[in-house]
């Protein structure tokens, strides 16, 4: 049996979006620039589709373009930004605990001669809307802030930096990576003050293979892919209709037990710090995270690496929160300065609502027995 704890990662595709898939493959299959009845029947679908996104959103339809993933969002967001503001200036700010996704478009664009400020977090996370403040200049072009990080599942003020933004009189263009934060937090792009957002399928039980950008009413973003006119002319190419279908079945779904969802798992990520603190006497929470699906944890003097895999061979899921390249340690647990046995047993933790009791006393029995098991390091 599996216990599955890296729904930060990616989600299991719910029912309804399975079914909604097979239907588009097998009953509306037409292209939707064609122009006979199967393929208009197939554009009124996508159409209602947009739609679905949109309302779970809590935006026009029209502000919704359909993407293939959350990195492609972020990075095509990112690029039109600053493409529109390049002759207003050549200055970025970011965090220093985004996503990779926004992080290496903003490397490459620092090598083509912009200057990128990375806010730090403190301790726990969090970012400080006085540094924004004070990064904030004349020729900054854009402000990109995720909505909650998906390694700490810190809460970033996106929507104060917003407001921030505005009264000081900045005409930044205000990008944020909500893909951990989309049906499992309440917002809408409008109460953020953002200009552009990213969301992302697979993070709520859609397929592989499917996003979306938001692009608010107005703002005339540079194409990504030239060719066949599709999304307005910005993302050429033929419609993924399954995938759309089954993203759209995944947001009506999930934005219909929403307010639900998110209690119980705020619930039970609550019970889940505390049964493993009683399990396992030394492990303790990683930063102040407040979103109610991923919880940060650390068993020090122990390797992540080597518990994750001791767990896996109970069949219990999870991801590690150092190694990620090279033996170094993730960039987010290396920008809260925490010591060094904090940081290699560092572990992830992240919830859905399909997260079972049962899976949270496998978790706390397998971490209780890698403790007994697994010899500590002198780090």
């Amino acid at each position: 049996m599996i216990h599955y704890f890296d729904n930060a990662a990616t989600t299991p595709v719910r029912p309804e979006a399975v079914q909604a898939a097979v239907e588009a493959m097998t009953e509306g299959w037409g292209n939707p620039s064609s122009r006979y009845a199967l393929g208009r029947e197939a554009a009124a679908r996508v159409a209602g589709w947009r739609g679905d996104v949109a309302a779970g959103l809590g935006c026009r339809p029209e502000e919704v373009f359909f993407t293939s993933c959350g990195s492609e969002g972020d990075n095509w967001a990112i690029r039109g930004a600053v493409e529109l503001g390049k002759r207003r200036g050549s200055h970025i700010i970011t965090t220093a605990i985004e996503h990779a996704a926004v992080l290496e478009p903003c490397r490459e664009l620092e090598r083509q001669g912009y200057e990128v400020t990375y806010l730090r977090p403190d301790r726990e996370g969090n970012i400080s809307l006085e540094e924004l403040e004070a990064a904030l200049r004349p020729d900054t072009v854009l402000v990109s802030m995720m909505l909650v990080n998906n390694e700490l599942g810190t809460v970033l003020p996106v929507a104060q930096a917003a407001r921030l933004v505005r009264r000081l009189g900045s005409s930044a263009l205000i990008h944020c990576d909500g893909v951990q934060g989309f049906l499992k937090i309440p917002f809408t792009p409008a109460e953020l003050g953002v200009d552009l957002l990213t969301v992302s399928g697979h993070k709520i039980h859609a397929p592989k293979g499917i996003g979306a950008l938001y692009i608010r009413r107005g703002l005339k973003l540079p194409p990504l892919i030239r060719g066949g006119g599709q999304e307005e002319g910005l993302r050429s190419g033929t419609e993924a209709t399954a995938q759309i279908a089954a993203f759209a079945a995944a947001v009506r779904a999930g934005a219909a037990t929403r307010e639900a969802d998110i209690r119980y798992m705020a619930g039970l990520k609550a019970e889940t710090l505390a049964r493993l603190q009683e399990a396992v006497p030394g492990l303790k929470p990683i930063g102040s995270g407040t979103a109610p699906h991923i919880l940060a944890v650390t068993l020090p003097g122990y390797k992540s690496e080597v518990i994750v895999r001791f767990l896996s061979d109970r069949g219990i899921c999870l991801s590690s929160g150092s190694a990620c390249h090279k033996g170094k340690p993730s960039h987010v647990y290396a920008a809260l300065k925490l010591p060094k046995s904090d940081l290699d047993g560092a572990l992830r933790i992240s919830f859905s609502y399909d997260t079972t009791q049962q899976d949270v006393d496998a978790l706390a029995d397998g971490l209780r027995a890698a403790k007994g098991q697994l010899f500590p390091t002198l780090s």
